[in-house]
C-alpha cells in the first residue's frame, strides 16, 4: 500500500501537509480548483472535518495540481460526481489507519440529476413544481433536459 503522506511533497522536501489517519485525499485536482472543490462539498468553517488544502503543487503529470485532504470523512458517490464536474482528472484516495486503502478516479456521468440548478429562471425546475433538475453532459457543457439551457462555464455557481 502507498503511504498516505506521499500525495504532497517528496522525501527530499519533507511534508507540506501532515498525513491523515482516516479520511479522504482528493488528488490531481486541476490547479486553482481546490477552493471550488471545498465549496461544492459544502465544507465551511463551521463543519467538523479537519481540512488541508494545497494549491499549485508541482506535479509530474499535470505540471501543477491542487490537493484536498479531509480527515475522518469518506465521500459519497454524489460528492464524487460533483468533483468530476469541475476536475475530471481528480483521484479519490480513501485513507484508513494512515494507508491508502482505495484509490479511484472520478467519472463524469452522462446524466446529472439534482446536483445542478438550471440558470434559466423560466425552467420548470425553478418553479414550485416538484421536479429535480436533470442535465445531459455534452461537449459544450451541461444541457438542461427540460429547457435546453446550456451551462458552459462556472458550473460551481449552479451546484446545489
Amino acid at each position: 500500500m502507498k503511504r498516505a503522506d506521499t500525495a504532497v511533497g517528496t522525501d527530499n522536501e519533507g511534508l507540506l501537509v501532515r498525513r491523515i489517519q482516516n479520511g479522504t485525499v482528493i488528488d490531481h485536482i486541476a490547479a486553482g480548483e481546490a477552493l471550488n472543490v471545498v465549496k461544492i462539498l459544502g465544507i465551511t468553517g463551521t463543519t467538523t472535518e479537519a481540512l488541508s488544502i494545497a494549491t499549485n503543487v508541482h506535479s509530474g503529470q499535470m505540471g501543477k495540481k491542487d490537493i484536498v485532504k479531509l480527515s475522518n470523512r469518506e465521500l459519497s458517490k454524489e460528492e464524487v460526481d460533483r468533483i468530476a464536474l469541475i476536475s475530471p482528472h481528480a483521484t479519490i484516495n480513501i485513507i484508513r489507519n494512515y494507508k491508502v486503502c482505495e484509490k479511484k478516479g472520478v467519472e463524469i456521468p452522462d446524466v446529472i440529476e439534482g446536483l445542478v440548478r438550471c440558470p434559466n429562471p423560466g425552467c420548470i425546475t425553478n418553479t414550485n413544481e416538484p421536479i429535480r433538475s436533470r442535465f445531459i453532459v455534452t461537449a459544450k457543457g451541461l444541457r438542461c433536459t427540460y429547457c435546453d439551457w446550456i451551462i458552459g462555464r462556472d458550473i460551481t455557481s449552479y451546484i446545489i
